[in-house]
């Protein structure tokens, strides 16, 4: 207390300069509304970047749940858009009827938890197995292309033959024609796989959208997977394509599971046809 007091009395015009000047601005706040609304204003700004810089900070904890979520949003619509004849390649498409069309493709989420991108022979771990209907033979993707096909299954796992495999053989066509070739990874640039098997009447240029062919019973067609970055002409054949990839593929957390719904009937068909 005796401190207090001392305290008061040392400071004491001090304290009474900084009552009268509290005093002074209550009284200009309280009748004069131009410096009551700057007033307001600046409180305002204050306290309104404190609220911003603190939901910042919680938006970042809550990223994951928000990420889920929307995977499963976009899950959902593509399930739906697979009930429906849609063309989501051409620019201008018709939404008709679906009950007219069955359902070919059907979609699942899961979650990426080991990815050694720079193997030469990548396999991935999925996060999802037998116990939520995964399977072998399965097309993994994200939202800026392809990622691989299930291979092997247990009861909550999957490894995923990464397109980042020197055994990985995909079915792509140019976007802009019906030429059609193959991609493979040559396992030096996890950024660059390599084209295959063009036809040497295709018009291809630089800069050129590759685009999965829809020959294959894994992949639908039309899933975009890079741009053609550089290539040879040689002796009346194309070599070395480059396929510079949308996808960074080391950096991949969750994807989209593609199970087509007529697999089997279509792998009968061939099968038998090759047998006659």
């Amino acid at each position: 207390m005796q401190q207090l007091i001392y305290f008061i009395r040392k400071f004491r015009y001090f304290l009474l300069f900084i009552l009268l000047e509290t005093v002074a601005f209550i009284f200009i706040f309280q009748h004069h509304s131009f410096h009551k609304s700057k007033f307001i204003n600046s409180a305002n700004f204050i306290t309104g970047g404190v609220y911003n810089t603190l939901n910042s900070v919680n938006d970042f904890f809550h990223l994951k749940t928000e990420n889920q979520q929307l995977i499963e949003e976009n899950t959902l619509l593509k399930n739906l858009l697979s009930k429906s004849d849609l063309d989501l390649n051409k620019d201008n498409f018709k939404l008709n009827d679906s009950s007219k069309y069955g359902q070919k493709f059907e979609y699942s989420f899961g979650k990426i938890i080991n990815n050694n991108y720079t193997n030469r022979n990548n396999t991935l771990t999925l996060n999802k197995g037998t116990n939520q209907g995964v399977t072998s033979d399965l097309g993994v993707i994200n939202s800026k292309g392809i990622i691989g096909v299930t291979k092997s299954t247990s009861n909550n796992y999957t490894t995923v033959l990464s397109i980042l495999n020197t055994k990985s053989m995909i079915n792509v066509r140019l976007k802009n024609s019906d030429h059609f070739g193959t991609l493979i990874w040559n396992g030096k640039d996890y950024n660059i796989l390599q084209l295959i098997d063009i036809p040497r009447q295709a018009q291809i240029k630089i800069g050129d959208t590759i685009i999965t062919g829809g020959k294959s019973a894994i992949f639908p067609e039309g899933i975009k997977i890079g741009t053609v970055r550089n290539f040879e002409f040689e002796n009346n054949q194309y070599k070395n394509i480059n396929i510079l990839l949308f996808n960074d593929m080391s950096a991949i957390g969750y994807v989209q599971i593609i199970k087509n719904l007529e697999r089997i009937e279509q792998l009968n068909l061939e099968s038998n046809t090759l047998n006659e």
